[in-house]
């Protein structure tokens, strides 16, 4: 007599809910690791809002921008972990015929988070505001490069890897050689505080291109593997890093920066409004 089982032999049935749609698919326990993944970033945004609670309104910056990076990570790691947002394209090798899951929700979500990292650490030196724009500017231009290549079935894709290797490189120069150089509100811990972010940072961002190459570009790696190598880079360039970033800063003055929001509502650091001041006698 066989005796059925009170549980599932899988518990997770997304891609049974979700069926892959390319010959070279993400399995069941990439599933279970990317919703691990998703159930840390999250953990890690309720820690982020917990902490932007405890900061004087006006003096949030820096947390609402890893709000919104661990927001937007979470919401891509629950369409991946799901089987949701990737389209088929046909690999340039393994056979023509063959299709691979190219996984178009991660590169909407780097379109979203990479640049606000860059803002992020950008903002604590002594660098322009078109300056920061342009930096922004590459990372957008590294990420499109990378979708299109990754959706080109031909050799072409590595035209743009080229493109998209030229802007990481004009990242790394402003972030390692421009951005140091600058005047700094505090050279003292601040200053220690970039130069470790920024290198940090950089050293993590070499890893995407290498990755892309083994899986989207020549498909050496399996989707599986595709998924814990960019999820452990995701993690370490997301949630650790900014934590890590916070800790430099809590100390920093935060009036030194000029970001404070909400002037007119913080009494003690704006001036009377000029209505106001007429109808008193000012």
């Amino acid at each position: 007599m066989i005796v059925p089982t009170l549980l599932p032999r899988d518990a997770n049935k997304a891609l049974n809910d979700n069926p892959a749609n390319a010959y070279y698919h993400i399995s069941t326990s990439a599933s279970d690791w990317l919703w691990a993944a998703f159930s840390f970033i999250s953990l890690c945004f309720l820690l982020m809002t917990a902490l932007a609670m405890t900061r004087p309104k006006g003096k949030r910056t820096f947390h609402h921008i890893g709000m919104m990076v661990l927001i937007t990570t979470s919401l891509a790691y629950f369409s991946m972990a799901s089987d949701l947002g990737a389209t088929p394209v046909v690999t340039e090798f393994g056979g023509n015929h063959y299709t691979r899951q190219i996984w178009y929700v991660r590169y909407i979500q780097w379109f979203i988070t990479f640049p606000l990292l860059l803002t992020e650490l950008l903002l604590v030196t002594g660098v322009t505001l078109s300056d920061i724009l342009m930096t922004v500017f590459a990372a957008i231009t590294l990420v499109i490069t990378g979708l299109v290549g990754a959706s080109v079935p031909s050799t072409y894709k590595w035209g743009y890897y080229t493109f998209g290797c030229v802007a990481m490189i004009f990242i790394w120069w402003n972030l390692l050689a421009y951005a140091p150089r600058r005047t700094f509100v505090e050279e003292g811990a601040l200053k220690k505080g970039y130069v470790f972010s920024s290198c940090y940072l950089s050293f993590v961002l070499i890893t995407y291109p290498i990755c892309w190459a083994c899986s989207e570009g020549a498909n050496v790696i399996t989707p599986t593997s595709e998924m814990i190598w960019y999820g452990i880079l995701d993690i370490i360039a997301g949630p650790l890093f900014l934590f890590s970033f916070l800790y430099f800063m809590r100390n920093v003055e935060y009036q030194s920066f000029g970001l404070s929001s909400g002037k007119y509502t913080d009494v003690n650091a704006c001036a009377v409004h000029p209505k106001e001041a007429e109808a008193e006698g000012h």
